[in-house]
């Protein structure tokens, strides 16, 4: 999701070339000036992944190895036009062994949770961005120099990660199962202290449902630095958006639903109708004739985070404009059928897969009008409003309702 608001919501594709190129320039300049900023200085190199980082550095950083990686393959699903690229690009993946990196003396900084090590070395590997394609284009450049450092006690684990401030998908897929990688890696690991954002509404209620919600908690900040005499970064579980099996299980298992006796069966989750978030733009003809069938309509963002679970582990039915309310994907019942209703300048596979790891779940998408992304192109159209024609969901429902 781009942070402009809607009505500049057209340019996010240049706005974006902009950010990178503003990254890597500011850095050339950056990386050999602000040494005179001691401890605040811009990282002035990064290791390839994180095994080289502690290779570089094992008087300071130690890597401990978690499970294995695996191979994962899926089918494609079925969809109108059949066979999109975005979906079959992520058919098969090789996902990376688990770990988590013990840090003397490291550093985090911002809300995208960027590594320094003692060496002033950025962690690439746990220190992912959006849309980028180096560690020189990572944003922590635009900055001249680090924001003043906080020292803490103990230590502190790194659950924070791009996009986690912001968004619900990437709260809970990104920054929460964290915590399952340091289990699995240090199993006896208590860490004095978590760095993660918990601002808002649904990331309160996600840590209390938890029962985090008496963690000592150093709060994420744009502008913030933090070292901690051992910093513990589990490695990210949800390498590509491609949810593996583990990861929605874990999820499942910790956030069960409670009640689901008294909700809908059907339901139909709305982006609403304001012009530029990706609205459904035929939805006032379309919904009477999903009412008409039984369906409800929800809007999970007016909803807490109880009643979003409960509602889809109760459904049977969903259909969903792409959006992270379909997060709650992940505590839908074996068996659901899913329709997923998209763009055509913005197609992503990740409630897709979330799917793939549910029993026996179905899913299908629509993309609706308008010119397609070419193979392999860039999905500029984030907040592009959709124009699917009521028909064409209609004559989903026989599958639907099977």
């Amino acid at each position: 999701m781009s942070r402009l608001p809607p009505t500049l919501q057209p340019i996010w594709p240049l706005a974006k070339r902009l950010h990178r190129l503003a990254s890597l320039l500011l850095g050339l300049v950056g990386r050999r000036t602000s040494v005179v900023w001691g401890d605040r200085r811009l990282p002035r190199t990064a290791g390839a992944n994180s095994a080289a980082t502690a290779a570089a550095e094992p008087e300071a950083v130690r890597l401990h190895p978690g499970p294995q990686g695996e191979t994962m393959r899926r089918s494609m699903p079925d969809g109108d036009p059949p066979g999109h690229w975005t979906f079959r690009h992520a058919t098969r993946a090789d996902l990376p062994q688990q770990f988590t990196l013990e840090i003397r003396e490291g550093v985090v900084v911002g809300d995208y949770g960027a590594i320094i090590t003692p060496g002033n070395r950025l962690d690439q590997e746990t220190s992912e961005y959006f849309g980028i394609d180096g560690w020189r284009e990572h944003p922590i450049f635009l900055r001249p120099r680090l924001p003043r450092i906080e020292d803490v006690s103990g230590s502190l684990a790194v659950l924070a990660t791009r996009g986690g401030s912001n968004n619900y998908y990437h709260f809970l897929l990104d920054v929460l199962p964290r915590l399952a990688v340091l289990d699995a890696c240090v199993p006896d690991a208590k860490p004095d202290a978590l760095y993660l954002p918990t601002a808002t509404r649904y990331q309160q209620e996600l840590l209390a449902l938890l029962g985090l919600d008496t963690a000592t908690v150093v709060e994420t900040r744009k502008h913030r630095a933090v070292r901690a005499e051992t910093l513990l970064v589990p490695s990210l579980p949800n390498p590509d958006e491609l949810a593996p099996g583990w990861l929605v299980a874990w999820l499942r298992e910790r956030l069960p639903a409670i009640d689901t006796t008294d909700k809908p069966r059907r339901i139909f989750v709305t982006r609403g109708d304001r012009p530029h978030t990706r609205r459904l733009e035929s939805e006032p003809a379309l919904w009477p004739q999903l009412e008409a069938r039984g369906f409800a309509r929800i809007d999970p963002g007016t909803m807490s985070v109880r009643d979003q679970i409960d509602h889809f582990a109760a459904a049977e039915t969903i259909i969903g404009v792409h959006g992270a309310a379909l997060t709650n994907l992940v505590f839908a019942r074996p068996g659901v059928r899913v329709l997923e209703l998209f763009a055509p300048a913005y197609l992503k596979h990740c409630f897709w897969s979330i799917t793939q790891s549910i029993p026996g779940a179905e899913y299908r998408y629509l993309v609706g009008d308008g010119d397609p992304v070419p193979e392999g192109g860039w999905m500029k159209g984030v907040q592009d409003d959709i124009a699917i024609a009521p028909q064409r969901v209609l004559d989903q429902l026989p599958w639907l309702l099977g």
